[in-house]
């Protein structure tokens, strides 16, 4: 199982991400080495705006721990600021947050299958679709010395000290040797990788299992199943044509649909209109310039 040494630098899912970096500061983070085999990356961002703003988000197949806090930035956080944390399942929709006056929000995105390690009790489909307080997930969460990771996690100090206190809190609960979840974790690497595995069946010969006993693994360890993850990969790459089509020559919509495996465009137009919420040619002449 291989483990990444920096964090990813594309901002796939991400509607419109040039709108959003410009409201938000957003960073990424590398995990502790131990952590890495499990996570993604962490992920930061903080926000003073003068009006609200709505950014959305075509969900990863990942589940993700939030810290979040809405309130002053500057100087401990006080009253008027609220703090919260939560484990926030695979979101199988379009997932939209509004953001007004000032906030913080420090994120863990887990590799699809690497929260399993870290709560073994339940499959990681009982999050699927669900936001639930981190207390519902770790009964007893804590950081360095078993203290509420809250404060730290979120305070104003930089980066490094938030980022210190997510790998503390992390390596309190985990992460648990798990066979089936580093196998889990491999099959999703390879659904991502290659564009032209486009059927489940393919990835069951590939991983030795059938197609039944992948369903099984996928529920227990990722939280949805092989022919969402399949298709979600495949709108995240429509995505991203379309964004670039935004300042170039527009793509070959029918071409790209046979490409992601689409049995045509109006199989891909429908996909993408569901998902984001307008066709891909209307969302590539809205977006924004990078």
């Amino acid at each position: 199982m291989s483990a990444a040494s920096a964090p990813r630098r594309d901002t796939r899912g991400i509607v419109d991400p040039a709108e959003l970096l410009t409201r938000v500061r957003f960073r990424r983070h590398t995990p502790a080495p131990e952590l890495r085999p499990y996570l993604e990356h962490y992920w930061l961002i903080d926000w003073e705006l003068t009006e609200p703003y709505a950014t959305h988000v075509v969900p990863h197949p990942s589940v993700n721990v939030v810290f979040q806090r809405y309130g002053p930035l500057d100087g401990p956080q006080d009253a008027s600021a609220e703090a919260s944390a939560e484990v926030a399942g695979i979101g199988l929709g379009l997932f939209t947050q509004k953001l007004t006056g000032a906030g913080r929000v420090c994120g863990v995105q887990f590799r699809p299958g690497g929260f399993r390690p870290f709560a073994p009790a339940w499959p990681v489909s009982a999050w699927t679709g669900r936001r639930v307080p981190l207390t519902e997930v770790f009964a007893a969460p804590g950081g360095e010395g078993g203290s509420d990771p809250l404060s730290a996690v979120l305070s104003p100090d930089g980066h490094h000290a938030r980022v210190a206190a997510l790998d503390a809190f992390l390596l309190a609960h985990g992460p648990a040797p798990d066979p089936a979840a580093e196998q889990a974790m491999e099959l999703v690497e390879l659904i991502r990788a290659d564009r032209g595995l486009r059927r489940v069946s393919r990835l069951a010969a590939a991983s030795g299992l059938s197609a039944r006993s992948l369903q099984r693994l996928f529920a227990a360890c990722v939280g949805v199943g092989p022919k969402w993850v399949i298709l979600r990969y495949r709108i995240h790459e429509a995505l991203e044509r379309a964004e670039a089509a935004g300042t170039a020559v527009a793509p070959d919509w029918a071409a790209l649909a046979a490409e992601l495996g689409y049995s045509d465009q109006a199989h891909l137009v429908r996909d993408f209109t569901a998902t984001i919420g307008v066709p891909p040619t209307a969302y590539a002449r809205g977006v924004s310039a990078p």
